[in-house]
């Protein structure tokens, strides 16, 4: 199962580097807004909360033990957050940038408000595939490990008795 420790760490260092990207953007826009209302910022505040809970724990499950797979009804669930944020983002840009998945004319010189929140959306679903793809690994890990209960099978014989 070294494949599947292997697979896991390179998951975990793919959801902490997009977690990190995504808070980073996020982060720059959330700054440079200040004054803006926070109801209005809900979307961005509920990402950076979501990219935050999920740098922390990319650290502590990054570390290759047999009990990180069995974290995987919170890898569903941040799977599932990450993908609300997705949803989320996509909505409040709303066609502004034109479409969101139309990568012509973004570049890293002059304002990169439209190119700043595509990669913002861009690292937000694949974060969220990720976190996805560590779920079922972990379901996969758990299902391969767990011994099958059979009452009739599976009996435990008293220490005392010979075995002849």
């Amino acid at each position: 199962m070294i494949l599947a420790d292997l697979l896991s760490i390179i998951l975990r260092l793919a959801e902490l580097a997009f977690a990190a990207i995504v808070a980073g953007l996020n982060g720059d826009y959330l700054s440079s807004v200040q004054d803006a209302d926070s109801w209005q910022l809900g979307r961005q505040i509920y990402t950076e909360v979501v990219a935050g809970v999920c740098i922390f724990f990319a650290i502590v499950w990054l570390f290759p033990f047999s009990g990180s797979f069995i974290h995987w009804p919170a890898d569903f669930i941040i799977s599932v957050a990450w993908f609300i944020a997705f949803g989320l983002l996509v909505d409040w840009l709303d066609g502004n940038c034109g479409d969101v998945f139309d990568w012509d004319g973004i570049s890293f010189r002059g304002t990169a408000s439209c190119s700043q929140w595509k990669a913002t959306i861009a690292f937000a679903f694949l974060s969220a595939i990720c976190w996805l793809a560590s779920a079922i690994l972990g379901i996969y890990w758990v299902r391969r490990h767990t011994a099958p209960v059979d009452s009739g099978y599976y009996r435990r014989r008293r220490w005392y008795r010979s075995r002849v």
